[in-house]
């Protein structure tokens, strides 16, 4: 798992508590601090794999198309479980610019000839393995190719909407707009708005 090593850190334990959709796994460490002395540490690790997202934007009408879907911790949470997102999914194998186009597709029915990559985050560090590629895809909504809408034999029931793209920001503050990924690919396009036109 570890491919860069660290001298303030040695993994004494790794055990595997659940392997699903997620793998849950609890690591056992020792960690040299900052004051000198050695702590040893427990913690868990979900990983369920490597993900692409990617902001959909037609630079003609200056309008995002975004997804709206069901997401069950949130509504574990006591809040509107329908969020508002950029499309998104786990890489599956595949390198994270052929993911995401895919994803695309099956998420809103747009083709992406060319995904531009714009950076990679990891969402959670504290206890998710999960690294994110975030892209930009230019599309042209006049030439939509399929309906979009999720895969139903994934249990995915997707609606697809078309938001200009000052709207979808002003939708951050609003509260309309709070997942992670979303909010920072449309942190990206405001401070990239001359690129997005190019």
């Amino acid at each position: 798992m570890t491919k860069h090593d660290d001298p303030r850190i040695r993994i004494i334990d790794r055990r595997s508590l659940w392997k699903g959709f997620i793998s849950l796994e609890e690591v056992t460490l020792e960690q040299q601090m900052s004051g000198g002395r050695t702590a040893r540490l427990v913690r868990e690790v979900h990983d369920h794999g490597r993900a692409a997202t990617i902001l959909l934007f037609d630079p003609e009408r200056r309008i995002v198309v975004l997804v709206r879907q069901f997401r069950l911790p949130v509504l574990l949470q006591g809040e509107p479980a329908f969020l508002i997102e950029t499309p998104a999914g786990l890489l599956d194998g595949e390198a994270p610019e052929v993911a995401i186009c895919r994803e695309a597709m099956e998420e809103t029915g747009y083709r992406i000839e060319s995904a531009m990559h714009l950076f990679d985050a990891y969402m959670s560090p504290g206890s998710i393995t999960e690294r994110t590629s975030f892209f930009l895809g230019r599309i042209d909504t006049s030439k939509k190719v399929a309906a979009g809408g999720g895969l139903a034999h994934e249990g995915e029931d997707i609606e697809v909407l078309e938001i200009a793209l000052d709207e979808a920001v002003a939708m951050i503050g609003t509260g309309e707009i709070c997942d992670a990924k979303t909010i920072m690919l449309l942190q990206w396009a405001m401070l990239n708005r001359a690129a997005l036109a190019a």
